[in-house]
């Protein structure tokens, strides 16, 4: 067994976490124009934050106009590239406004991440109303495949892309009480591979995070309470909650050309879990 010292070690604490993302970026993403649906808070935006930070310039967005100022104000006062705008992903014109805001401002799309993602059901499968079945997949799976169709072509005029959809854990290992969200979430899996393999021939490449649990929002109704935390941690078999911060470097590396020959996977962010099937 390992001693708590070593514990430390392995799984450091938020303060050296912290100190292991201010190492320099090495600007790898110059020049890249990226699309980082729901980017207002939590892996979203540390995703939108490390990319910036490792050059790219950023669009920001959101269902809500006060959460988009907020974020842009937070990476602005950074010194980040970034501006925002806001968009309900569930919606076709904002999906196509979005896009427009994109080339309107920037000229070009180069990274899509398909991160956005809603949860409204907790209980047993069978209580799921058809409203709320139709709202899980319409926002987790339908929106992510329809913002890809409309970025490809620009990703076509600029010689190819990367597009990142994140996914979850749950994906590997469902949790009874949040059935509509599992599925969709395994439906990712798919569509990661699939669209993978259609747009390898425009130079697109297309990759999965599924991310473990992660201290965010989403994640409260999960964690709340310390028996709950104890018990969810637990049955995925991990020794901590991660953070959003630890979220951002592999989706960087995934959309840069360090990565160009990883194409179509699904890699897990979840601390060692296993919840693999």
């Amino acid at each position: 067994m390992f001693s708590k010292k070593m514990m430390l070690l392995l799984w450091p604490s938020n303060y050296h976490i912290s100190r292991m993302f201010s190492i320099e970026s090495k600007k790898v993403l110059d020049q890249q124009v990226a699309l980082v649906i729901g980017s207002t808070y939590g892996i979203g935006l540390s995703i939108a934050r490390r990319l910036a930070q490792d050059g790219a310039t950023v669009l920001l967005n959101s269902r809500k106009q006060e959460n988009v100022d907020r974020a842009v104000r937070e990476l602005t006062e950074e010194g980040l590239n970034v501006s925002g705008t806001i968009c309900h992903v569930g919606k076709a014109e904002d999906r196509e406004k979005l896009v427009e805001t994109a080339l309107q401002r920037y000229g070009k799309i180069n990274i899509l991440v398909c991160n956005a993602a809603v949860n409204p059901s907790v209980g047993p499968l069978l209580e799921t109303t058809e409203e709320i079945w139709n709202k899980v997949l319409g926002v987790n799976v339908t929106s992510h495949f329809l913002m890809t169709k409309l970025v490809v072509p620009h990703m076509q005029k600029v010689g190819g892309g990367s597009i990142i959809i994140c996914t979850s854990l749950v994906a590997f290992r469902p949790h009874p009480n949040f059935g509509p969200y599992c599925v969709s979430k395994t439906a990712l899996l798919s569509l990661t591979q699939v669209l993978a393999m259609a747009l390898q021939p425009m130079n697109i490449r297309v990759n999965g995070l599924a991310f473990g649990l992660i201290n965010t929002n989403l994640s409260d109704v999960l964690t709340n309470a310390p028996e709950k935390k104890k018990e969810i941690m637990t049955y995925y078999g991990v020794p901590r909650i991660g953070e959003p911060e630890e979220c951002g470097g592999i989706a960087s590396f995934l959309c840069s050309p360090d990565a160009s020959y990883i194409n179509g996977e699904n890699i897990t962010v979840s601390g060692g879990s296993h919840g693999r099937l």
